[in-house]
């Protein structure tokens, strides 16, 4: 049976680095198939998925792993009526708006929960 991880990511991309490195790190755990991964950004963390990513603080790491996280069917999940949503543009890939109680319950199902 795998074990499971939901990376919480809410650090702001525009200034730190913590949001790239995140990424990084659960499309490399996802990778492994050994670990059911799950990522969810929070605040100004959802920019990460926008048209204008690259822009952001190591922003070459989003077009590099967000695509293995979908493409292994891992989840990306945002805080729902983020204020950074409307600041997006084009999403560059698909997430599910989730309310702080639908996060609860996806932590309280998950083995690890790893915040950046």
């Amino acid at each position: 049976m795998k074990t499971s991880a939901l990376f919480v990511i809410q650090s702001d991309p525009r200034l730190s680095r913590r949001p790239a490195e995140a990424v990084r790190i659960a499309a490399g755990v996802g990778a492994w198939k050994k670990v059911d991964v799950a990522v969810y950004l929070r605040e100004a963390a959802v920019l990460v998925l926008g048209e204008q990513a690259d822009a952001l603080q190591d922003g070459e790491y989003y077009a590099r792993f967000l695509p293995i996280l979908q493409e292994l069917g891992h989840p990306v999940y945002v805080q729902k009526g983020a204020a950074a949503l409307g600041q997006l543009g084009q999403a560059t890939l698909a997430f599910q708006e989730i309310s702080d109680e639908q996060l609860a319950a996806l932590a309280a199902d998950r083995a690890c929960l790893l915040r950046f």
